[in-house]
């Protein structure tokens, strides 16, 4: 999408109250902050098509609770939350699913193996090391290192204080860093 295709977020939150606009104001939705959302999901979960299924459900909840959505946050935001909480969702039905005999390869492995993935060995092992994280340090860390969220804002989409998320950051940072010396 192109600067000129962009649709003023007012408009399109005008659109998704009135049931007459709605169906064009979320296909704008989709069209405005679709990639943004992907690149938030990826981050997470890892993988292109884990990507992808996770947005489609994102969307799909977001279409449905499109009703008890009231405009008082920006569209993107509560976008941002419904697929970050979809994205977590993702991986704890995914750490429910997996066994001790299941052993999946490390998360660099995969990486380096993902037709879609074009980063180098120590990216992929960064990503490694974020993915040990447990789910709510990995996002803090995600949304604050990669997006340069202020914390402001991801207290806002996580429902939490900032002391927290700064925490939860900091303690991410420790345990990457400590991921790192260990592997010299």
């Amino acid at each position: 999408m192109t600067t000129m295709d962009k649709i003023d977020d007012q408009l399109i939150l005008q659109m998704l109250m009135k049931p007459e606009t709605q169906r064009r104001g979320f296909e704008a939705c989709v069209r405005q902050y679709g990639e943004q959302l992907y690149w938030q999901v990826r981050k997470i979960v890892l993988t292109h098509d884990d990507a992808n299924d996770v947005l489609q459900n994102s969307f799909l909840k977001a279409w449905n609770g499109l009703g008890s959505f009231q405009g008082d946050s920006k569209v993107l935001t509560w976008l941002s939350r419904i697929a970050i909480n979809e994205s977590l969702d993702f991986l704890r039905r995914n750490k429910q699913r997996q066994t001790v005999s299941d052993a999946d390869p490390s998360v660099a492995g995969a990486l380096l193996a993902d037709n879609y993935f074009d980063g180098t060995e120590t990216e992929a092992l960064l990503q490694e090391a974020i993915a040990s994280l447990p789910d709510v340090q990995r996002t803090v860390f995600q949304l604050r290192y990669f997006d340069e969220m202020k914390y402001s804002d991801i207290s806002q989409l996580l429902g939490t204080s900032e002391g927290a998320l700064k925490a939860s950051y900091h303690i991410a940072v420790k345990k990457i860093t400590e991921f790192f010396k260990a592997r010299d």
